[in-house]
C-alpha cells in the first residue's frame, strides 16, 4: 500500500512493460527505428501510447489533432485505435522527420485517417478555427517546442469540444519544473503553464506522472 504514486527502477519498469503494454508489430519496428534516430528521446514512451490509446478509445474519437509529429508513434497510436472513418490532423515543420512517419503509417494500413500539414502549427491550427472548426474536435495531443505550448493549449481549447480531451505531454520536464535552480525558457514556460492549466476553471485537469508527465484536459464548455 501506497498513498504516493511508486518510483519505478529498471526492475519495476520493465514488469510494467512486460505486464501491460501491447504493441502491433509496426509499433514496435517504428519505435526500434526511432530508437536509432539522433532525436530518440523526442519519441513517447510504449505505455504512454497505450494508455492514449485506451483514451482515445474510451472517449469514442473520430476527429483528433495532434502538434508534434517526429517520427509518428503517436499519431500511428491514435489512427489505429480510432474507427474506420477517424481523422486525425497531424502538425509538423519536419518532411525530413514524417518521411519515416509517413512509411509507417501506410505500412499500418492507417495512412487515409491521418491529414499531415507541414507548417508552423500555431498557422495550421487558426486555419482550423478560421475553417470553423471550433469545438469539433474530440482529442488533442500537444507534443512540440515547449515554448509553443502555451499557444498550442489556447488554439487546441477552441477546437475541441466541450467534454473532449487535450493531452499535454513532457509537463514534468525531467523534473526540472520542480528544481528553483532551472531557470531556461523551457522550463519557466511549462512552469506557467501548468499553474495555469491547474487554476483555468475551463477544464477539469489532471497531470498524470507517466513517462515525463501528461496532462490530460477536459473541456468543460
Amino acid at each position: 500500500m501506497s498513498n504516493q504514486t511508486l518510483p519505478l527502477d529498471d526492475r519495476l519498469y520493465r514488469y510494467l512493460i512486460d505486464h501491460s503494454v501491447h504493441e502491433p508489430e509496426v509499433l514496435v519496428a517504428l519505435r526500434h527505428e526511432t530508437a536509432q534516430h539522433p532525436m530518440a528521446q523526442m519519441q513517447i514512451a510504449p505505455e504512454q501510447g497505450q494508455f492514449m490509446a485506451l483514451l482515445v478509445q474510451l472517449l469514442g474519437v473520430t476527429k483528433a489533432l495532434e502538434v508534434g509529429v517526429f517520427t509518428g508513434y503517436s499519431a500511428l497510436r491514435v489512427a489505429l485505435a480510432m474507427p474506420p472513418e477517424g481523422k486525425l490532423v497531424a502538425c509538423d515543420v519536419s518532411e525530413e522527420y514524417t518521411a519515416i512517419a509517413r512509411r509507417y503509417w501506410e505500412k499500418a494500413g492507417v495512412a487515409h485517417k491521418i491529414d499531415l500539414r507541414i507548417a508552423p502549427a500555431t498557422e495550421t491550427l487558426d486555419q482550423l478555427i478560421q475553417a470553423g472548426e471550433i469545438n469539433s474536435f474530440d482529442f488533442a495531443f500537444i507534443d512540440a517546442d515547449k515554448n509553443g505550448y502555451p499557444t498550442y493549449y489556447e488554439q487546441a481549447l477552441q477546437l475541441v469540444r466541450p467534454g473532449g480531451l487535450i493531452a499535454l505531454d513532457n509537463v514534468l520536464w525531467s523534473g526540472q519544473v520542480a528544481d528553483p535552480a532551472v531557470q531556461d525558457s523551457r522550463t519557466n514556460t511549462l512552469r506557467r503553464l501548468n499553474e495555469a492549466i491547474h487554476n483555468d476553471d475551463r477544464v477539469v485537469a489532471s497531470l498524470v506522472p507517466i513517462a515525463d508527465g501528461l496532462t490530460l484536459v477536459m473541456k468543460k464548455r
